[in-house]
């Protein structure tokens, strides 16, 4: 129930450069809004970028998430709007400072280039 109830705040909350972001992921094209930017290359695989930084990599086998170097809140929103989108039972959380990847009813530390 409460991922549920995370997954339908998260779907009100989302930003709309995210919403952009997820559609050009689904659709596998290139796109940049603002400081969030997608590419797909010839394999169909697309990269997520936030002020340059990689944080995710997204294709049908599997989502890699990273930090990009900064966990900020704005990276967080991304993933976790793209977790949303690509592996609703995933998600990023930070507790005491310190980021998580909850899924499946499990909490694991997040660790950059984690596949979901």
């Amino acid at each position: 129930m409460p991922l549920i109830l995370f997954t339908l705040l998260l779907f009100f909350t989302m930003r709309k450069i995210e919403q952009q972001m997820n559609t050009a992921i689904r659709n596998r094209v290139n796109w940049s809004g603002s400081n969030t930017t997608v590419m797909v290359d010839h394999k169909n695989k697309a990269r997520v970028y936030l002020h340059g930084n990689l944080i995710a990599e997204v294709c049908d086998e599997f989502v890699a998430i990273f930090d990009g170097g900064w966990q900020s809140n704005t990276t967080k929103s991304r993933l976790n709007a793209l977790l949303s989108e690509f592996r609703p039972w995933a998600g990023v959380f930070q507790k005491d400072w310190t980021w998580y990847i909850s899924g499946h009813g499990k909490v694991f530390p997040f660790i950059s280039g984690s596949l979901i």
